[in-house]
């Protein structure tokens, strides 16, 4: 929990120290009410008291709890100031860190988990904060200033205090031993409970297709139940906290009272009032040290779950990412959209067996190469170390001549249109997701954004919404179909105008008749860009400069549609499978 300290800003600091100085003075203003009281105990007692004599101490104890309200509220300000600027500074630092991570570091952590950390992990800490600065700087000042107070008084009263302490500090110890195990599974068990209503949600029609409801509530069920049984656990534990409080400070008042009679009665009668004055003084300043050990348990409340977050949120912070930035920014002289692999061996992160071996290819300026071969075959693989979503296990991947582990991610990432497998939309507008992200000097232009829609064959389904191409698109793009959001991902890549066109399977969700279009139209806007294509179907990329046929991660074929067909009985199979014997001779 202390690392986490080391986020805050000098001015923050600075904050924390005005808390302190402000702190300083609650306390003594808090102290000083027990001596206005003793005055006026004192006064009540003595014959001939007039009510005038009580008004200056009576004023004095208004005043010092004015006093104390005006600093308790400063204080309250300052706290929530630095707690909420620490949150707002980690919720970017772990955004930030994530947006960082290769695929490895994000499937490590999970993207449940990573959620939970910069939400709910966050705001533990920012609780934990403001309470602390409010709690934990003034509880200390707040005992010992009280102890001091009464040390000199009598023992009897003291060492009833000090039990009653003692028997504080015990129940804390036997409460947190064991509820601090249980508050590090309740994070999991949310972990895990976001994860369940994550995948639920995002797989909300194939749920309701197979009629997996009862599956999926049963999971669901499964998931909340054992973290609300931890949570009972963990919280009815803690709940025993304030009855324990008020059992011990109750007991220490019938402590110093009871003592407090027994030393009334047994001392002389000049001495009495002294003596019931000392015992007013002394019950108001040792529940001052009860209260002060009672704000250290509200923390204690807060700290378990606080210090699991703190931890969880440091994990992230202190991942180191494997997708290292280089230096170059640019490619050799007179290279341009050439992707280049050299014995290119790759091993998924854990994997026992490597999904791609020995691969060597190059592909230059204004070529369409294509990548065919069955499910599991390395197709993805391959497109996914260009952009360095993964790092190779073996053999180097060169971009314009320069290993891709050499350009900044910026850099590399300029060069290139990808279009995925699986396409993505984000919530905005037609025109915000085509335009979307760094496109270089290309800038937002209405124009651009027109002509990569029409070159993708969307126009007709942009034009027709609401807005055209300010229409707008909800998350996800869950109000458009398969078909409109590949064809707009597709246009995000085309407004990209990169060097290197990747395509990710792209053209699955199109029919036969926009496919071919699309690919036509994809052909004259893309003739100065490399493409790479992943695909399927036969149909797509039969028109390709170059298909490399892959199967069990090699390559088993290397060459024009017309050249593996009669050279490579793997695509022939994949060939007979999809298209009859005609439609492979005319197209």
């Amino acid at each position: 929990m202390v690392k986490i300290f080391k986020y805050l800003t000098k001015n923050e600091w600075l904050l924390v120290f005005f808390s302190l100085v402000f702190i300083v003075a609650q306390v003594w203003l808090d102290l000083r009410l027990p001596d206005y009281m003793a005055e006026i105990t004192t006064k009540l007692q003595m014959e001939g008291s007039s009510l005038s004599e009580l008004l200056i101490p009576g004023g004095y104890m208004l005043l010092c709890a004015v006093g104390s309200m005006i600093a308790s509220i400063i204080v309250g300000y300052f706290a929530a100031k630095v707690a909420a600027g620490l949150a707002k500074r980690l919720r970017a630092m772990v955004f930030d860190k994530t947006l960082s991570f290769s695929m490895e570091e994000i499937n490590g952590f999970s993207t449940a988990s990573l959620i939970t950390r910069s939400t709910n992990d966050v705001t533990q800490i920012q609780t934990v904060v403001a309470m602390g600065l409010q709690v934990i700087i003034k509880a200390p000042i707040l005992a010992v200033w009280a102890i001091v107070k009464i040390a000199d008084q009598n023992w009897q009263w003291t060492a009833s205090t000090g039990g009653a302490v003692a028997a504080l500090i015990v129940m804390l110890s036997v409460i947190i031993i064991f509820a601090l195990p249980k508050f590090q599974r309740i994070q999991r068990l949310t972990d895990n409970l976001n994860l369940v209503t994550r995948e639920n949600l995002t797989g909300l029609r194939v749920v309701r297709a197979y009629n997996a409801a009862p599956y999926q509530e049963a999971k669901f069920e499964q998931a909340n139940t054992e973290l609300t049984k931890t949570n009972l656990f963990a919280n009815r534990l803690m709940a025993m906290i304030g009855p324990g409080m008020t059992f011990i400070m109750s007991g220490l008042s019938v402590a110093i009272y009871w003592i407090g009679a027994y030393l009334i009665n047994a001392a002389a009668v000049p001495d009495r009032i002294t003596l019931f004055s000392n015992m007013v003084v002394f019950s108001s300043y040792a529940m001052q040290v009860v209260m002060a050990f009672m704000m250290v348990s509200m923390i204690f409340i807060m700290m378990p779950r606080a210090s699991i977050s703190a931890k969880r949120i440091m994990e992230v912070l202190n991942t180191q990412s494997q997708i290292v930035d280089g230096h170059q920014t640019a490619g050799e002289s007179g290279v341009v959209g050439q992707v280049e692999f050299r014995n290119v061996s790759f091993k998924y992160p854990d994997a026992e067996e490597p999904v791609l071996r020995n691969i060597s290819f190059t592909a230059r300026k204004g070529e369409t190469v294509a990548f065919i071969g069955a499910t599991g075959s390395g197709k993805t693989s391959i497109i996914n170390l260009i952009p360095r979503f993964y790092d190779t296990t073996e053999g180097e991947v060169l971009v314009d001549g320069v290993n891709v582990k050499s350009y900044t991610q910026a850099a590399l990432h300029n060069k290139i249109g990808y279009v995925p497998q699986r396409a993505v939309l984000f919530s905005g507008t037609v025109a915000s997701n085509v335009s979307y992200g760094d496109n270089g000097s290309a800038g937002a232009s209405e124009e651009l954004v027109e002509t990569a829609v029409g070159i993708a064959q969307g126009s007709e389904f942009v034009e027709k919404m609401d807005g055209q191409y300010e229409g707008l698109i909800s998350q996800g793009g869950a109000n458009v179909s398969g078909g409109q959001k590949q064809r707009l991902s597709i246009a995000r890549a085309i407004y990209r105008r990169p060097e290197i066109y990747i395509f990710d399977d792209s053209f699955s969700a199109l029919d036969y008749k926009t496919d071919r279009i699309l690919r036509s139209a994809l052909k004259k806007e893309t003739d100065q860009a490399t493409t790479l294509i992943v695909a399927q179907r036969i149909g797509t990329i039969k028109d390709a400069d170059r298909i490399i046929v892959l199967e069990n991660g090699e390559i088993v074929g290397n060459g024009t549609h017309e050249e593996l067909m009669d050279s490579c009985s793997t695509y022939q199979e994949i060939a007979y499978s999809q298209l009859s014997k005609e439609e492979l001779v005319h197209g």
